[in-house]
């Protein structure tokens, strides 16, 4: 993939900033998605050190017109995305379905669909102009759960979306894939599991190299 694009969102920590490393170390020009403006520029001084390039992209994964302004950018500079990875992700607190505060849940439908469905309407065009576009989203299995309400209502409904654009661009691309990680000890486990014990916990270093592979 060297000399490719791709975009990468909720980069500046966990899975997102494997993958961003995984595929800069392979070549691509990484546009890295985040809010953490020193999440992004940490990120950016370890591609660097590696030898890849960057383009940090610090905003709201909601914002509209930043995502907006974004993909022109986008389309302005390169005409493609060869690869969208879609990390970012909102894990709000444990609660009983019956009280899940209302803060949280906005927050979960606002990044964790809308953002979704936003995204994809703005960058298909992207990835349909490169030659072999791809765009990655990532499943987890906790929907249904006990106290995972939010989280889990929200992260099936993308993980809906994205299956439903897998479907409509089965013929025509871009290659719409649902990868499932391994647990791993980032920020949004520790927050639903906290004190567990790393031991047996996959590195997100390893889970990207992993992912990446299986596409081929």
């Amino acid at each position: 993939m060297t000399g490719a694009v791709a975009l990468v969102t909720g980069a500046s920590r966990g899975l997102g900033a494997a993958m961003a490393e995984k595929l800069a170390g392979d070549g691509v020009h990484v546009v890295a998605l985040a809010r953490t403006t020193g999440g992004l520029e940490e990120l950016d001084d370890r591609i660097q050190a590696a030898g890849g390039t960057a383009t940090l992209a610090p905003m709201d994964v909601t914002n509209e017109d930043a995502i907006r302004q974004l993909c022109r950018a986008v389309h302005d500079r390169w005409g493609r995305l060869d690869m969208i990875v879609h990390a970012a992700i909102h894990a709000a607190p444990l609660s009983p379905a019956g009280h899940i505060d209302a803060r949280d849940w906005d927050r979960s439908i606002d990044v964790n669909l809308r953002a979704t469905g936003r995204l994809i309407a703005l960058a298909e065009p992207l990835v349909q102009a490169a030659e072999a576009g791809r765009a990655i989203f990532f499943d987890d299995p906790h929907a249904g759960e006990k106290f995972f309400g939010a989280y889990g209502a929200t992260k099936s409904a993308q993980v809906a979306l994205a299956r439903s654009w897998q479907a409509e661009m089965a013929r025509t691309g871009p290659a719409v894939h649902v990868l499932a990680p391994r647990p791993m000890p980032t920020a949004t486990r520790a927050r639903f599991f906290p004190g567990e014990g790393r031991a047996g916990l996959a590195a997100p270093a390893d889970e990207a190299a992993r992912l990446l592979a299986e596409l081929g």
